[in-house]
């Protein structure tokens, strides 16, 4: 086997890996650059492969890193299977058609022609083949199979074998203690393994998130204000609505309306109870969690939120507050000193989330400046990506040491420190690959 690393060398984003054996070709994630203009140019770029010459397509889960360029793909030739779990299949479903819409808006707002449309995102959901966890597939000369990983919802390891050699891709690590989510299964051998680093060189902080969220409420409510989430649509809401539940069955926290402001969030809320296999939610209360929200698809619905004079919570799209529906909730509700916006992952840089959360007194959205009067907080610990020392853990459970692990999806600083890290605890062979670097395996 030979594999290349056409994505995910070196940064966090656009995940893309070629596998290639006696003329068979498995390209593992197929990601879309994501950041600010100077990274997303590059999704322009033409892709060192010819994708029709590409056999099947593997996807670990859906998170637009993963899968956002897979209608580009299809659009420039490829013709396969794109294989991924049935939960997955759906995810992509929704974030797929989203990012085509994205792609127009971004395109009307630049007055240039998208990078692809919902309709070549539509066009691309046929190839999607879901199939069952551990049930190897065959691929020309080469056996596939997916094993669920914890992450996200859908979220799987890709191990690849010509027969001879294991070749096993992480995807984005899970964390072994979540609210939802069912801890990642260890994985007893590979002979090379393809490990993401995001937090490679952190390890999460131990607040309390329940608590956390119990707070700002509270502190809000006191105020008779408004609690705006900035949430990401996998994962982080329906997390975020599981504290809720608990909060409300506790009676930790009024009975004020909630409002589940996001339609990528809210279709992807209800996949969750019907792939029950995925998490740890009783069958018979699943329901009850993702119910606890009033959802309001509609723009009409997203606009009368913002003419309330009482105290409510509103989860809204997105996490970074840079899209969706937050920045119109914040032209609303952060001038005023009785309201809380509360950021709940990761802010990148220059990202407007990233400037608040740094302490901003002013910030822009669209083309006004507004002032910074409400409160803003963070929960630093429901990353649902794995840390340095959750890593090593996961790591230290093989059996059968692997003879080169390949590191990516991490920022050099990052991926540096997690390379050093096991080879002075595991004492295995680590590389850091570079974009369109090859490797023959065996």
């Amino acid at each position: 086997m030979k594999i290349t690393f056409l994505g995910g060398a070196g940064m966090v984003t656009g995940s893309k890996y070629l596998v290639e054996d006696k003329g068979t070709k498995i390209l593992v994630d197929c990601g879309l650059l994501q950041g600010d203009d100077s990274i997303a140019y590059h999704n322009w770029d033409q892709l060192p492969l010819d994708p029709s010459t590409v056999d099947a397509l593997v996807i670990t889960h859906g998170h637009i890193d993963h899968t956002g360029y897979i209608p580009l793909f299809v659009k420039n030739g490829f013709r396969g299977p794109i294989y991924c779990s049935h939960a997955t299949k759906e995810v992509c479903a929704i974030l797929l058609v989203d990012a085509g819409s994205l792609q127009e808006d971004r395109a009307r707002n630049h007055h240039a022609a998208p990078l692809y449309t919902k309709d070549d995102a539509l066009f691309a959901l046929q190839f999607l083949k879901a199939v069952d966890y551990d049930e190897p597939i065959t691929v020309k000369s080469l056996q596939v199979t997916l094993i669920r990983s914890g992450h996200i919802i859908g979220s799987a390891f890709v191990a690849i074998s010509d027969g001879r050699e294991k070749l096993l891709f992480s995807g984005d690590l899970g964390r072994p203690e979540q609210p939802i989510l069912k801890a990642p299964p260890y994985i007893k051998e590979a002979d090379y393994l393809v490990l993401e680093s995001t937090y490679g060189n952190r390890v999460h902080e131990e607040d309390d998130p329940e608590k956390m969220l119990n707070d700002a409420i509270n502190e809000t409510v006191k105020r008779d204000g408004i609690v705006v989430i900035p949430s990401f649509s996998v994962m982080r809401t329906q997390t975020i609505l599981y504290y809720l539940y608990q909060l409300r069955e506790k009676k930790q926290i009024p009975d004020i309306p909630i409002f589940l402001d996001s339609p990528t969030g809210i279709a992807i809320t209800n996949l969750f109870c019907k792939f029950t296999e995925e998490h740890t939610l009783p069958s018979d209360i699943c329901s009850a969690i993702f119910n606890i929200a009033t959802p309001t698809p509609t723009v009409q619905e997203s606009k009368k939120i913002d003419r309330m004079t009482h105290s409510a919570i509103v989860i809204a799209g997105s996490g970074m507050a840079e899209g969706g529906r937050v920045p119109h909730h914040l032209e609303q509700f952060i001038i005023d000193p009785k309201n809380t916006i509360l950021f709940v992952g990761y802010q990148s840089r220059s990202t407007r989330g990233r400037f608040l959360v740094d302490g901003a007194k002013e910030i822009q959205i669209y083309d006004k400046t507004y002032p910074v009067r409400a409160t803003i907080k963070m929960i630093h610990s429901l990353s649902a990506h794995a840390d340095e020392q959750e890593i090593l853990t996961w790591l230290s459970h093989f059996e059968k040491v692997p003879k080169r692990v390949f590191l990516t999806h991490g920022e050099p600083a990052s991926s540096q420190a997690l390379k050093k890290m096991i080879e002075q605890r595991l004492k295995w062979d680590v590389l850091i690959p570079a974009y369109d670097q090859s490797f023959d395996l065996g």
